[in-house]
């Protein structure tokens, strides 16, 4: 009953990818199979982990920004630097998710934060009981307001309750969702960051926080409201938004209409529940603690278009 609900909702879903707006029009099915009849995969939770093991969630779409699942282990190749890494474990199957929630909350949202407080509802559409999120928000300087929760409804109930006023101290803020995920009771994470522009009052700096979310053991997915941009910071905010989400696996959506906010989340609630995750061994030798580069490749079917692959740059080693 769950595919068959996942299903259903797929039907309006498609991926924006960056530079792209949402004209609001109708959208195909978000959801395909290539492989009808793959022998059926183990359930990540059944997947051999260990400390040593990275883990490379990995999102797979076609040209049309449908997600594509019933791919195998043999379709896909993981680099590390230049070195072909065995997958040592792989994964398709739907597993637990921890979400946070980064909502900027400065002045500049004060007429998008009517619409904006309700476009969750279509991430939580798409969650499992399993699954559990938590909430941040940004202005003068970012304040946790919920704690990890399985009843989702609560978050929406805290927005209902959020006033936009201030600054934006969104690199701060990201961080402290960076940091809390650490706390996540699931294996598989991932942060969520909405903004309509960029950071003019946070104390971390943007390399700092991107070496966190290089470290971090989660995708950033970011929705970046994009409109008519009035000072620096919101011109640099697309750009900065799009690095995390490239380092972390993660993708980032250009939103012209706060309306189509909605949609980006469905979307996304999506793609955290057709992900792939692929586990390699470091080089043997590998420095603890020092960083790779990863580089993953699909190899599709005979027959089958380009695909797009979303997954992180690097790691560190374990």
């Amino acid at each position: 009953m769950r595919t068959l609900s996942v299903l259903f909702c797929l039907i309006a879903a498609a991926q924006i990818p960056i530079g792209a707006a949402d004209d609001g029009g109708p959208r195909p099915d978000n959801h395909q199979t290539i492989a009808r009849h793959a022998p059926p995969q183990k359930n990540p939770a059944d997947i051999r982990v260990d400390v040593n093991m990275a883990l490379v969630p990995v999102t797979v779409m076609d040209t049309y920004g449908h997600n594509v699942t019933g791919l195998n282990r043999e379709n896909f190749r993981v680099f590390d630097e230049t070195e072909p890494r065995d997958i040592i474990s792989f994964g398709s199957a739907d597993a637990p998710v921890s979400v946070g929630l980064i909502y900027d909350a400065s002045g500049s949202m004060s007429d998008k934060f009517r619409i904006a407080r309700e476009a969750p509802a279509q991430l939580f559409a798409q969650l499992n009981p399993e699954d559990e999120a938590f909430l941040v928000t940004v202005s003068d300087r970012p304040e946790l307001r919920q704690d990890f929760t399985s009843r989702l409804q609560e978050i929406t109930n805290t927005l209902l309750f959020v006033s936009p006023r201030g600054q934006t101290s969104l690199v701060d803020g990201i961080y402290m969702g960076l940091q809390r995920l650490r706390k996540a009771h699931n294996k598989r994470r991932a942060l969520i960051v909405v903004s309509d522009g960029g950071d003019n009052n946070s104390r971390y700096n943007i390399r700092e926080l991107a070496n966190l979310a290089a470290e971090a053991d989660a995708q950033i997915f970011t929705i970046c409201l994009y409109g008519n941009p009035q000072s620096p910071e919101e011109l640099t905010g697309p750009a900065l938004l799009d690095r995390l989400s490239r380092v972390s696996g993660g993708i980032n959506y250009m939103i012209t209409d706060v309306n189509n906010m909605k949609s980006a989340f469905g979307r996304i609630g999506v793609t955290l529940h057709h992900e792939y995750m692929l586990g390699i061994y470091p080089a043997d030798g590998a420095p603890s603690g020092k960083f790779r580069k990863l580089k993953v490749q699909v190899l599709a079917p005979a027959g089958i278009p380009r695909l797009q692959i979303y997954a992180r740059s690097g790691y560190y080693v374990p």
